[in-house]
C-alpha cells in the first residue's frame, strides 16, 4: 500500500498502517491527505484549508493506530505491546532550514544500540526511543520511533529501517 501526501511517499509494510496529516491549528483534528491500514483501504486526500496549518507529519506503525494522537504519537504508545513499533517523521517550519539541529542531510537509518529508555518524550516502562534531526529536500524534519520493548531491540530495528527506506521526501 502506497500512501501520499504534502509531498511525502510511503510504502507501508504488510499489517502496518499509516497516515500523513496536517492540523488546521495545534490541538484540532487532522485533516487527513491519505490514510491506509493494513486491510488495504486509501482514503482520498481531503481538499481546501481554513486558518494557520502545522507543517506535514507522517505516522506509521504495526498496530492500530487511534484516531486520537499526537504528533509524538501521545495516545498511541500506550497502547503498544512488546512486539510493536511507532515511527513519526514531522516537518518543521522554513525557519529552521539551515539550523546546526537540522544540518545532518537524508533521513537517518537507527543502529540498536541507538534506542534508548531515556529517548522517549515521555517514559513508559519497557520502552525505548530514538530521535533524529536532518534535512532533505531542503525540508526540515524530524524523526521519532518507539519500540514497545528495548529488550526486542535487535529484532525490531532492521524493521524500523526497512520503514524508513520506504519513505520518499519529495521537494514542497
Amino acid at each position: 500500500m502506497k500512501l501520499s501526501g504534502f509531498g511525502l511517499v510511503v510504502t507501508l509494510p504488510i499489517g502496518w498502517e499509516g497516515r500523513i496529516y496536517r492540523r488546521i491549528t495545534p490541538g484540532v483534528a487532522p485533516i487527513v491527505s491519505a490514510v491506509a491500514s493494513g486491510g488495504g483501504r486509501l482514503a482520498p486526500a481531503a481538499t481546501g484549508w481554513l486558518g494557520d496549518r502545522t507543517e506535514p507529519v507522517v505516522h506509521l506503525a504495526n498496530f492500530p493506530l487511534p484516531a486520537d494522537r499526537g504528533d509524538y504519537g501521545s495516545g498511541a504508545v500506550e497502547l503498544m505491546r512488546p512486539e510493536h513499533i511507532f515511527i513519526a517523521v514531522l516537518e518543521f517550519g522554513p525557519d529552521c532550514r539551515g539550523t546546526a539541529l537540522f544540518a545532518p542531510a537524508g533521513l537517518p537509518r537507527v543502529t540498536q544500540a541507538q534506542f534508548d529508555p531515556s529517548g522517549l518524550q515521555r517514559a513508559i516502562p519497557g520502552q525505548a526511543g530514538w530521535q533524529a534531526f536532518f534535512t532533505e529536500q531542503d525540508r526540515p524534519l524530524c524523526v521519532y520511533a518507539v519500540l514497545g520493548s528495548a529488550a526486542r531491540a535487535g529484532v525490531l530495528t532492521p524493521q524500523v529501517n526497512a520503514c524508513l527506506d520506504a519513505i520518499v521526501v519529495g521537494p514542497r
